[in-house]
Parts: structure tokens; C-alpha cells; sequence
């Protein structure tokens, strides 16, 4: 999360239904109705050859039932963003329905920190871990851990961001969207609410992964067939709202002719808007916002009339995760990526929409 996702998308038969997403409050916007945490799970959107997978038989590990093996989970980053929040709680929502023990599913949260996510994958193997599903702080430097659970035989499913690591070798798959996909969508809504004309500001997440890389890239790939769209400012919010909403703070004053914003991940396009508004903008009209997540925040926003468009990325990997590990342990074939599909919101579908939102 280039280390892109790959070109050739790969499916898991039988996957679930498409997702939606949603958010957090800030003090500054009208809370949305509290989301009950349920929603369309994360659905994979096409097959590799079967012939391509990583098999039990290719690893060498032993053969388990996901249903009664202690499961381990590392989240990468404090569940303060709603992204986080619906992850994690649908690895938990899913271990409960198949019936999995409390504890046998470890789960730990390395708070943002590459080596505490490389000691909690290692600490989660301590504690007996069998099998691991890994949210990705960033595509490179989980090596330790991966080699750490490789020479215990203890498959890894990363999800959302990408490792550059060699799947079946050092990870079994990884489970996400086609980030680059999510850029060319989010510039084709912008596209579409500005007219194709005006300057735009690009809100850019943390650096060492690769949906930041991939958002990027595909944004400015389909930018480019819209001339008059301009990209005049890019600087990072972390894809986080407090920091996103003091760079569009910075912004707005060396750039006072912004006419759009694209930001990476909702949390910094929610930080956008009270800048604009603090600073007397009017968001959603004189300034367009398009951004990419799906959390109910954002989406309520467009309801409200101060954003444009919400590209959805799906944090509900549980229900896919889960039955990827149980088809790897049956001796199918599992391709090296599962990519996902996602929905999108604007303002003709946001009102309707919106309580499949998080």
C-alpha cells in the first residue's frame, strides 16, 4: 500500500456482499446517528487461475481448522479512526459467529508504531498464535515478524495495505481495494462537481505505504485527462483529521483561489472542511470535497451540502479473512491478492446510502 496492487485481481469463491463505510465525530460538524457496526461485508471482485494460488501443500504447514486454532490479530493503528474501528471489529464480529472462543482469538494495536506491530506479531506467536491476520502499519519493514511466523508455519493474511514481502512465501495473500482504482474514481467525481475546471489541493496520506502511493497515482493518472483541473498543493494530513485540517489551514492561505480538495482518506477531508468553514468558505460549493473511505461522517456531510463525494474503501475484511484462511487449510488454492470492491457516494445516492455507512 509502487508496490501496487497487482494487475492480475484475484478472487476467493464464495466471498460476501459489497461494503460501505463511515466515521468518528468532530467537534466542529453535527454528530451523524450512531452507525450499530453492521454493514455489507468486504466482497471479492475477480479470480487469478487457481493454478497461481498458494496451496497447504506448497507451505508445508500443518493443516488446521481455523474454528478451533488461536487466531492472532495486529492492528496497525489506534482505533480512534472509524476506518480501525470497523476492522477490528470485524474480525471480532466474524470469529464470533463461527463460533470461535474469546480466547482464541488475540488481538493487540501497535498504536502507529512499526516496531511495536513487529513485537506484537511476535508476542502474539508466543502466546500460541496458530494463525495471523495482519493489518499493515506499512508496506515495508514487517520482514521480522513475517520470517518470525515462517519459521513457526503459521500462515499470515495481510489486509487493507499491502507488504512488499513475497506472498506464499513470506505471507499467505493480502485482502484490499484496488487503491489505484479508488484515485481514478475520486478525480472522475471531481471532475464531475467542479465542471472540469479549477485548482486543486490533494491532501496526501502517510508516507511508507501503499494506498497513499496508489491514491496518488491514480488520481493524478485520470486528473490528467481533465485539463482544466489543476493541481497546484499537495502536502500530507497523515490521514488524520487534526492534521489535515491545519495543512488546509496552511493551504487556504497560500493558495486563497482553491477551488477543490482531494483528500486521501475521510478524516483529513472532515479536517478540511472546518478549515474551509473557519475560514469562511463556503465547502461543498465554493470549494468541492471528494475523498476516500465511506465513513458515516462524510457521507452525512454530502447529505448536508459541504462535500461532493465519498469513494468507499471497505474495512470489513473479517467475514473474507476468515474464509480465505478456512479455504487455505481445506488444500484450495489461494491467489496472492484479494481485491475488493467498493461503493461510492455523492449527492444523488448520499441521503439513500448513508445508513450503510459507518
Amino acid at each position: 500500500m509502487s508496490p501496487s496492487v497487482p494487475a492480475r485481481f484475484a478472487l476467493v469463491a464464495g466471498a460476501a456482499t459489497a461494503l460501505v463505510l463511515a466515521g468518528c465525530t468532530s467537534p466542529e460538524e453535527t454528530p451523524a446517528a450512531q452507525s450499530n457496526g453492521s454493514g455489507p461485508a468486504a466482497s471479492a471482485a475477480s479470480a487469478a487461475p487457481a493454478a497461481d494460488g498458494c496451496t497447504l501443500d506448497k507451505t508445508g504447514y500443518p493443516k488446521l481448522d481455523p474454528k478451533t486454532a488461536i487466531v492472532g490479530f495486529s492492528q496497525s493503528e489506534k482505533e480512534a479512526n472509524p476506518f480501525r474501528i470497523a476492522e477490528t471489529q470485524s474480525i471480532r464480529t466474524e470469529a464470533g459467529k463461527l463460533g470461535i472462543p474469546a480466547d482464541h482469538l488475540l488481538t493487540t494495536n501497535a498504536q502507529s508504531d512499526l516496531n511495536k506491530q513487529i513485537s506484537d506479531i511476535k508476542s502474539l506467536l508466543d502466546r500460541g498464535a496458530q494463525l495471523l491476520i495482519v493489518a499493515p502499519l506499512n508496506s515495508d519493514g514487517l520482514q521480522p515478524a513475517l520470517d518470525a511466523a515462517k519459521a513457526k508455519k503459521v500462515p499470515v493474511v495481510t489486509i487493507d495495505r499491502q507488504v512488499t514481502s513475497k506472498p506464499c512465501t513470506d505471507y499467505l495473500t493480502f485482502i484490499g481495494s484496488n487503491f489505484i482504482e479508488q484515485g481514478h474514481r475520486a478525480a472522475a467525481a471531481l471532475a464531475k462537481s467542479t465542471g472540469g475546471n479549477g485548482k486543486v489541493a490533494i491532501l496526501l496520506g502517510s508516507s511508507g505505504n501503499n494506498v497513499t502511493t496508489d491514491r496518488t497515482k491514480g488520481f493524478k493518472d485520470e486528473l490528467a485527462k481533465t485539463p482544466g483541473l489543476t493541481v497546484v498543493a499537495e502536502q500530507t494530513g497523515e490521514f488524520d483529521r487534526s492534521k489535515g485540517q491545519s495543512v488546509m489551514e496552511q493551504l487556504i492561505q497560500s493558495h486563497p483561489d482553491l477551488t477543490a480538495v482531494y483528500a486521501e482518506n475521510d478524516e483529513m477531508g472532515i479536517g478540511a472542511v472546518n478549515a474551509l468553514k473557519t475560514a469562511g468558505k463556503n465547502p461543498g460549493k465554493d470549494v468541492k470535497v471528494v475523498s476516500v473511505d465511506g465513513t458515516r461522517n462524510a457521507v452525512q456531510l454530502i447529505v448536508d451540502g459541504s462535500y461532493n463525494a465519498v469513494i468507499e474503501s471497505n474495512p470489513r475484511f473479517g467475514q473474507l479473512a476468515f474464509q480465505t484462511l478456512q479455504q487455505f487449510e481445506d488444500g484450495k488454492p489461494i491467489p496472492p491478492s484479494i481485491v475488493i470492491t467498493d461503493d461510492s457516494y455523492d449527492e444523488s445516492n448520499a441521503a439513500q446510502k448513508v445508513g450503510n455507512a459507518y
